[in-house]
């Protein structure tokens, strides 16, 4: 049974097939057969009409950016197209979204991210081993890793990563908010269009002003660092 909040994201290969809806209608279809039943809303639908000969997919960015901002799984009707793109799986690995193929539902970024990484492990260990052999050879006394400065290491990269959803989640509300604050509206007003519209707040539950404001904050922070 289906549950949940999707995105869906449908790729057709030329503007032609893009005008007619040339295999786009039968992705419509694949993903629509893999929702039904249960209780699930598809929050948005996005197509992307590509050449296939470039790796730029800003509707992509696009689908991704929604799943982030409705807490929404990202569900693509076949895999195998998809799978051999580097450019989805790379956009797939560091946007932190869930996602699902209509075709092959056991296989969701978990386990596609899974054997990436298996094999990431397997080389560095590989290396590893390269390398301490390398030192040996030249008469370094090996001993235990400097426990200290791992850790702060991996406080720094920890506090790194946290900063970087933060920033990404910042940049998917600015669309929704920034038309609104234009207008006038208050920051009340616009948590209250948040919580209805159904994303999410930082924390769950309903937005607030405070959460509105660290939003608009966070941006003029990175505004004014890439100045």
């Amino acid at each position: 049974m289906t549950v949940g909040r999707f995105v869906a994201y449908y790729r057709v290969s030329t503007d032609k097939q893009g005008r007619s809806g040339l295999g786009l209608e039968a992705q419509r279809e694949a993903v629509q057969r893999y929702l039904n039943g249960g209780t699930w809303t598809l929050a948005a639908e996005v197509t992307e009409v590509e050449s296939g000969k470039w790796n730029d997919r800003p509707e992509l960015d696009r689908a991704l950016g929604l799943c982030r901002l409705y807490g929404a799984t990202l569900v693509v009707a076949k895999l195998d197209r998809l799978a051999r793109n580097v450019a989805f799986i790379s956009k797939l690995m560091e946007s932190g979204v869930d996602f699902v193929a209509a075709d092959f539902p056991q296989a969701n970024r978990l386990t596609i991210l899974a054997a990436v990484a298996e094999h990431e492990a397997a080389m560095i260990s590989q290396r590893t081993r390269a390398a301490l052999a390398a030192a040996k050879a030249r008469g370094v006394q090996l001993g235990n890793p400097a426990n200290l400065r791992n850790q702060l290491t991996g406080s720094a990269k920890g506090n790194a990563a946290k900063a970087t959803r933060a920033d990404k989640r910042a940049a998917d509300l600015l669309p929704v908010i920034a038309p609104l604050k234009a207008g006038g509206t208050s920051l009340r007003q616009i948590a209250d269009g948040l919580t209805r519209r159904g994303i999410p707040a930082p924390r769950g539950g309903t937005w607030s002003a405070v959460a509105v404001k660290r939003i608009l904050d966070r941006q003029v922070r990175q505004t004014a660092a890439s100045a």
